[in-house]
């Protein structure tokens, strides 16, 4: 188990530098570039690829606004959206502090499959409040979040310890810091910001008034 969690922690420290570097870039870059498009592999649901609107989260499971607005407004969002088809959502990665953690979350979401990613990154979402609280160690919960959808330790540990998922990740960073992305959640319709007050991204409102019309062209 030592050998396990000593792996576990080399892939931490190289992860963390890895993911600071480059989403301290970010913030410095400030907001300049096109965040829309598609990228190299983005995770999306509802529409495909080339609909007529597609929106644009960065996030981390280690953001607290970003697990805020998975809980109070993606599920309306979604019915709305996403489960139509009308829209094309896609969910980019830019780890937060701490951001070794948020890395193997992604890295265990990429390794569970293009099936069970979303549900990965919202059950880290739905338990994020048992990490920040205590309640259990970061390796705990992402193992615990891994067995929930079919992973073994094994295959967790095979999952952290692979330098080309960090290598992956370090490419996403940088498609993030390349656009200007300076903190999550961050959102982006066709490529235009939309930001709402109170620090937890865009409301469905805010969203809402700039798909719309783009629906309806």
């Amino acid at each position: 188990m030592r050998a396990k969690l000593t792996r576990y922690a080399q892939m931490s420290r190289r992860a963390a530098l890895t993911a600071a570097a480059l989403a301290g870039m970010a913030v410095m870059a400030g907001c300049s570039g096109n965040a829309g498009g598609s990228a190299e592999g983005d995770m999306a649901l509802g529409a495909a690829e080339g609909a007529k609107v597609t929106v644009v989260e960065y996030a981390s499971v280690t953001c607290v606004h970003c697990a805020a607005w998975h809980r109070d407004t993606w599920p309306e969002f979604k019915a709305k959206y996403v489960d139509t088809n009308q829209v094309r959502f896609v969910l980019r990665e830019l780890p937060t502090p701490p951001a070794d953690i948020a890395t193997a979350g992604f890295m265990v979401a990429r390794c569970a499959g293009d099936d069970r990613y979303f549900d990965v990154v919202h059950h880290l979402f739905d338990t994020q409040g048992e990490l920040f609280g205590g309640a259990l160690q970061p390796r705990d919960w992402l193992l615990r979040t891994a067995n929930a959808v079919g992973m073994t330790e094994e295959q967790f540990q095979t999952c952290l310890a692979d330098p080309e998922g960090v290598a992956a990740m370090e490419r996403r960073i940088q498609v993030a810091r390349d656009q200007g992305v300076s903190g999550t959640p961050a959102f982006y319709v066709n490529g235009q910001v939309v930001q709402s007050s109170g620090g937890e991204g865009a409301s469905l409102a805010d969203l809402s008034a700039a798909i719309d019309p783009l629906l309806a062209d």
